[in-house]
């Protein structure tokens, strides 16, 4: 079992149930805490030059804004910063974070090792989650189903910025024009023509009035 786990979370009850659930179901040596990501990624830093590095980090993603200047403010600029520091680190994320297709992106661009969703049993899901990924498998909390990642269409911020013109009245000629303008890529007519079709298509719209309002009511813009 690991003999050293760092977890990063904001919220000090949180902490205190993580830390009795894998001291009392573990057996695991010592559990370090932290608040802030800085401070976190700290801890690590001093850890590896000290030659007794963390075996696994758990955290959050998302971290409340406090009146300390951070650089590091969110739980993936963390795993990122310590996969740099630590390519071999484990990392657990355990988040409220339940849309599958955020999840596989975490497992497929920050090569986590497991994810475990907060909800009523997910204390014991960490538990769960530790155990595989100590025997190099790795874990997803069983609610979150990611094989419907790959037929979820999640918009990216180039749909964003044609919908949110479109939503404002603009032509897909005057979208062109504005893109260029602002020297935003890609930016000729046949590209916004096949965006806007393929958002036609994903989403049962047959018009721009239709889709934009569709949209809006499942809550994507």
């Amino acid at each position: 079992m690991f003999k050293k786990v760092l977890i990063a979370e904001d919220f000090q009850d949180t902490n205190r149930g993580i830390v009795d659930a894998l001291r009392n179901k573990l057996n695991i040596l010592e559990i370090q805490e932290e608040l802030y990501c800085d401070t976190a990624f700290n801890r690590l830093k001093l850890a590896q030059e000290k030659a007794i590095p963390f075996e696994l980090l758990i955290t959050d993603l998302f971290f409340k804004e406090s009146h300390i200047d951070r650089r590091l403010s969110s739980g993936m600029e963390l795993i990122k910063a310590a996969r740099t520091l630590q390519p071999g680190l484990k990392v657990i994320v355990n988040s409220m974070e339940d849309n599958p297709v955020k999840i596989k992106t975490l497992f497929q661009e920050q090569k986590i090792d497991g994810y475990v969703c907060k909800g009523r049993h997910s204390l014991i899901e960490l538990v769960n989650a530790i155990d595989a990924i100590h025997a190099d498998k790795t874990y997803v909390s069983p609610q979150i189903n990611l094989s419907t990642a790959n037929n979820v269409f999640e918009l990216d911020a180039f749909d964003l910025k044609i919908l949110k013109d479109l939503a404002d009245g603009f032509s897909k000629k005057e979208i062109v024009e504005k893109f260029k303008r602002q020297n935003i890529s890609p930016n000729s007519e046949s590209t916004i023509d096949k965006r806007v079709g393929k958002l036609f298509d994903e989403f049962g719209a047959k018009n721009t009035t239709h889709l934009i309002a569709k949209l809006t009511r499942e809550g994507k813009i």
